[in-house]
């Protein structure tokens, strides 16, 4: 294992780097511009569309609980442990290049779900079937099959080795074991036992899961954020300014923080941002094509909103419970460092509670996953290949427990870059039809349409 670190470090460091970030946020600012700041200007209608879609397309489940399959698979580590990693790491400075990504990002997420509603399918079970290998297949053209089945083969590498299985499996049976005690093999076992139990059920389970759970815990976890933040109300300015200025100055080392320039607070910031809202890497419009909707730029609006809610929300409260407790220039790491945070404020009750947050927060992200991974699984080798995959994924779960955590953040941050790339080029190379479409969506509402 000694020796992998410093292998993964150097693969990461590349992956990582300005290249692919810059295809990131680059992607962003160009659908920003050519959709006319769509996440600033029709942000009110998507948050409204998200309880007043009609929901009378073709599809295999509610606008709504599709979006909550896709905030439960964001929704999880990455708002907790990976907000802690990236300021660790990257320095209050990170929080900022984490918000810079996010607000790109929210227009890079209309337009994946909107693609993905206008190039679906239906597989050979008579399900839909969609996501960036059905609009990079069918929008761009067959000569591109060879890049969709790259997207469709990193995204069950994301599913098994990244998002899906080890970093959630770690974060939960270490907060159990930190906070209640419980045996690392005991919560591994008893995991692995509910993964299997609903997963088997296929979309429909998971969405019956994602939809009960994930407001709910997110609901939660914000009002105790905030009740932590209003403890703290009169050194929030103070905490906004360190985390504008450590941006673009970088910070200098306090205590067992590790030296930071610029570069790495952006680095990390953008890196666990999109760890976390998942913009660009392609995995929420799989969740978005199952939309019972006519409009694919109707969903393309309700699938901007994750991005909203995972980061510039639910991000942004771990962040500032980070600053404004100085946890973050202690020698504590990840969930811990959070926990301390939350700790400081509320005592043990605080621990146990972010431990509960945590525990669902990543419990749904692999479900989540589980699907995403299922359906690219399904893209490659058609329905036969969907026990082999359960099989893995859930031998995976069982194991995930017992790797360390820095190669299992690196290994995570590897296959993003690998599953992002693709889907990138597809949503430059299909501008044309994501602001099309809109304009269709949006001279149908001028007109008094609601459906």
């Amino acid at each position: 294992m000694e020796g992998l670190i410093p292998m993964l470090n150097s693969i990461d460091s590349f992956m990582w780097g300005p290249p692919l970030i810059a295809l990131l946020v680059g992607t962003g600012i160009y659908l920003t511009i050519r959709l006319g700041v769509i996440q600033v200007f029709r942000l009110p209608l998507a948050l409204t569309l998200i309880f007043k879609a009609k929901n009378k397309g073709e599809g295999d489940v509610s606008s709504f609980k599709a979006l909550c399959v896709a905030l439960a698979a964001t929704v999880g580590t990455g708002n907790i442990v990976g907000v802690a990693t990236a300021v660790k790491v990257g320095g209050p400075g990170a929080i900022f290049w984490m918000w810079v990504a996010a607000f790109f990002g929210m227009a890079t997420k209309y337009a994946e779900g909107l693609l993905a509603v206008k190039f679906r399918s239906k597989d050979e079970k008579g399900e839909v079937a969609g996501g960036p290998m059905f609009y990079i297949k069918n929008g761009m053209g067959e000569k591109w099959a060879p890049m969709a089945t790259f997207f469709a083969i990193a995204c069950v590498l994301v599913a098994y080795f990244g998002i899906g299985t080890f970093p959630q499996v770690n974060a939960i049976v270490d907060s159990m074991n930190i906070a209640f005690g419980l045996p690392v093999a005991v919560s591994d076992g008893l995991l692995t036992v509910l993964i299997a139990a609903i997963t088997i059920g296929g979309l429909k389970s998971i969405a019956n899961v994602a939809d009960k759970i994930v407001p709910f815990m997110a609901v939660i976890y914000v009002l105790f954020s905030i009740a932590l933040i209003a403890m703290h109300i009169n050194e929030v300015p103070d905490a906004l300014s360190l985390i504008i200025t450590s941006a673009f100055s970088g910070h200098a080392a306090l205590g067992g923080f590790a030296g930071s320039t610029i570069m790495m607070a952006m680095q990390n910031g953008i890196a666990r941002g999109v760890f976390s809202n998942e913009s660009g890497l392609g995995s929420a419009p799989i969740a978005a094509a199952a939309a019972k909707t006519k409009w694919p730029a109707e969903q393309g609006l309700i699938s901007m909103t994750g991005t909203f809610i995972d980061t510039i929300i639910i991000c942004s409260m771990t962040g500032l419970a980070l600053v404004l407790t100085g946890v973050w220039h202690g020698d504590a790491a990840g969930a811990m460092m959070t926990t301390n945070a939350f700790s400081s404020a509320f005592g043990a009750f605080g621990a146990k509670l972010l431990t509960i947050s945590l525990v669902l927060f990543a419990f749904t992200t692999i479900l989540g996953w589980n699907y995403y991974g299922e359906r690219a699984m399904i893209y490659l080798a058609g329905t036969r290949g969907l026990l082999p995959y359960r099989v893995i994924f859930i031998a995976l779960i069982a194991s995930g427990a017992f790797l360390k955590l820095e190669a299992i953040w690196i290994l995570a941050d590897i296959v993003n870059g690998l599953m992002a790339i693709p889907n990138l080029i597809a949503l430059i190379a299909l501008a044309g039809v994501i602001v099309s479409e809109t304009h269709l969506y949006m001279e149908h509402r001028r007109k008094g349409g609601t459906e």
